[in-house]
């Protein structure tokens, strides 16, 4: 059974920054990607960021530049650094481990998910 557990989020200010952490156990990380979701109230969850067995990154258009998607293999841990957060940026933040080692963008080739972190952006 595979375990995702987040951690890391909490209230800052626009313009500060936040690196969340997603620890992972349950079967072998390095074989699979990893990826952030974001859900703020009353909108859908979308994709934040991708990282795949190999390293390479995918990010969403809003987010690029300013979050960095990063993992550890012998930690088990996928991190999501975030700078320069902006109030729009406020949302639950879920991490997702993928069916394979490809990044994929759509939440339905992630086979298992954390429980989420809240992050929320004041202005």
């Amino acid at each position: 059974q595979v375990q995702l557990v987040e951690s890391g989020g909490g209230l800052v200010q626009a313009g500060d920054s936040l690196r969340l952490s997603c620890a992972a156990s349950g079967r072998t990380f390095n074989s699979y990607a990893m990826g952030w979701f974001r859900q703020a109230p009353g909108k859908e969850r979308e994709f934040v960021a991708a990282i795949s067995w190999s390293g390479g990154t995918t990010y969403y258009a809003d987010v690029k530049g300013r979050f960095t998607i990063s993992r550890d293999n012998a930690k088990n841990t996928v991190y999501l650094q975030m700078n320069s957060l902006k109030p729009e940026d406020t949302a639950v933040y879920y991490c997702a481990q993928s069916g394979g080692g490809y990044s994929q963008t759509n939440e339905r080739d992630y086979r298992y998910w954390g429980q989420g972190t809240q992050v929320t952006v004041s202005s």
